[in-house]
């Protein structure tokens, strides 16, 4: 059967914009009864699917914010966002929230879904765990019990996602209800970013396919972006390599998002799995979210062409800079140049700004973009603040004479795994709690796959018998599985300063200086 455009397509399914807009209508008005306005907030607690985009456009319908939940995430860290952000309404697929419910506020109404057929095969979710748990209310029922929803309909806020904390705590970044000005510059810079300018006519034509997961902020944004702009969507529950290449000849994709341990999973492809698929519909094929090694995005654009383009930021900023293939090609090492109505500024640790070649911390701002807060911490909002409005997203880096920008190191601590942000901080804390630690460092190290993944160096406590394997098992309770360490080094003490602090620095080095000597 033929289904009208614009559709999204998900596994085997596809559904219309129309459909989907008409289930979202209806779950408003279920949201509205619940007492849902605006400025409250919807939790939902699900994998990329129908589900999610329908409750995430129905939040937004009656002017509420939209929190999509880590699902990687451990029960306990599940009711910390569920809580803190004061959500009204938790919507979830029913394995995750079997795994979540005991640790759920009691004060949530919930309503689930039963989890998807391509979702129970991706990740092993037998029949049993897959259906709604009895007592709680079905998703599909509680769509059917109301009639559509209206207009006028409110102004959508958005999403408001969650970064990794410092201090073990992730922190909402809410924004104000965008005004019709800062709607046509995320617009502008999505056309830009997306490789969508100059389609604003045939929206109708682009295959835009989504495959990584909605609880990030790029993911999220451009999920609905391209959904509001009009344009057809490919959304995968999971990244699957080889099911990529299929998907992008079987529905003739124009444009993708992907970040670059999903280049690496691309290229691992025997070469007779690349050669069967086709990949010419291919546009534009924008990445994000981690430093792409020089070598792996040489190797993407020889073999899709020069269609990789690459842009960065972070959440609390939005995108700040584009760079095309040839740019890049041209200026090696580089992740773009500002957009329009961005600033980007390289200060020292005064605050002072540093000239041209000089590497310090990166500051930048975007104008006629919704200014944000963290949720309930306005002190972590000011701490993040420069002078002139600019933002420190954590990165160090340098600007060239053209103004191209180039990422040297991080500012902070933050380890960057696969595109998701994890604060050494919140390891050390859970480090500390194992018996027979007497001190830990926690840092990101580089690794092939994923960009960064988490190292500790531990010191025990003297006639102590620790593990490798023991502590990563103490630590399963706590901490999401990709925060756990990979590696993990026993020190019989660790390198301090004179102050008594951890010289991480010094342990940090040789695992980046052996990365600098193989490239």
């Amino acid at each position: 059967m033929t289904v009208a455009r614009p559709w999204v397509r998900i596994g085997d399914e596809t559904r219309s914009h129309a459909q989907i807009d008409a289930e979202a209508r209806r779950a408003a008005a279920g949201f509205r009864a619940m007492g849902v306005g605006e400025g409250d907030v919807v939790a939902v607690l699900m994998r990329n699917s129908f589900e999610l985009i329908a409750a995430t456009l129905a939040a937004g319908l009656v002017g509420a914010y939209v929190v999509p939940v880590n699902w990687h995430n451990t029960p306990d860290e599940v009711r910390y966002v569920i809580d803190n952000c004061g959500a009204k309404v938790v919507v979830a697929h029913a394995d995750l929230l079997r795994r979540a419910q005991g640790a759920l506020p009691a004060r949530a109404r919930i309503v689930a879904a039963p989890t998807p057929a391509l979702i129970r095969e991706d990740y092993a979710v037998d029949a049993a765990t897959a259906a709604v748990p009895e007592g709680v209310e079905v998703w599909a029922e509680f769509v059917a019990a109301n009639d559509e929803l209206q207009p006028p309909f409110a102004v959508a806020p958005g999403s408001m996602i969650y970064t990794s904390g410092t201090t073990g705590n992730p922190k909402g970044v809410r924004r104000a209800p965008p005004t019709e000005a800062e709607v046509e510059a995320s617009a502008e810079m999505i056309r830009i970013v997306g490789g969508l300018d100059g389609w604003q006519d045939r929206m109708d034509e682009v295959v835009f396919l989504i495959p990584g997961p909605a609880y990030h902020s790029s993911p999220n944004g451009w999920l609905f972006g391209v959904y509001g702009m009009g344009g057809n969507l490919v959304v995968e529950p999971r990244f699957k390599a080889e099911r990529v290449l299929a998907r992008i000849e079987e529905s003739r994709i124009t444009h993708a998002l992907m970040v670059p341990t999903m280049f690496v999973r691309l290229l691992s492809l025997d070469e007779s799995v690349k050669a069967r698929h086709d990949v010419s519909s291919l546009v534009s094929v924008n990445h994000v979210g981690s430093p792409c090694p020089p070598h792996v995005k040489r190797a993407m654009i020889d073999w899709f062409g020069p269609v990789i383009t690459e842009h960065y930021g972070s959440t609390e900023l939005g995108a700040v800079t584009f760079c095309t293939a040839q740019e890049w090609l041209d200026h090696p090492g580089t992740v773009g140049r500002a957009l329009p109505g961005c600033e980007i500024e390289i200060q020292d640790a005064d605050g002072n700004p540093l000239p041209t070649g000089e590497s310090g911390e990166i500051v930048a701002r975007r104008v006629c973009y919704p200014d944000f807060t963290y949720h309930g911490d306005d002190a972590k909002r000011r701490s993040a603040g420069r002078a002139r409005g600019l933002l420190a997203p954590g990165d160090m880096g340098r600007l060239d004479a053209e103004g191209f920008l180039y990422l040297s190191g991080r500012a902070s601590d933050m380890i960057i795994f696969g595109g998701t942000n994890v604060y050494p901080a919140e390891i050390e804390a859970e480090i500390h709690k194992v018996p027979g630690v007497y001190d830990c460092a926690v840092f990101g190290i580089p690794d092939e796959t994923y960009g960064e993944v988490v190292c500790a160096h531990v010191q025990p406590d003297p006639g102590a018998t620790l593990t490798e394997e023991g502590l990563k098992a103490a630590l399963k309770g706590s901490l999401a599985s990709y925060k756990i360490p990979r590696k993990v080094v026993f020190e019989a003490t660790l390198p301090r300063e004179d102050t008594g602090k951890i010289f991480k620095r010094k342990i940090r080095a040789p695992y980046w200086e052996a990365l600098d000597r193989a490239i």
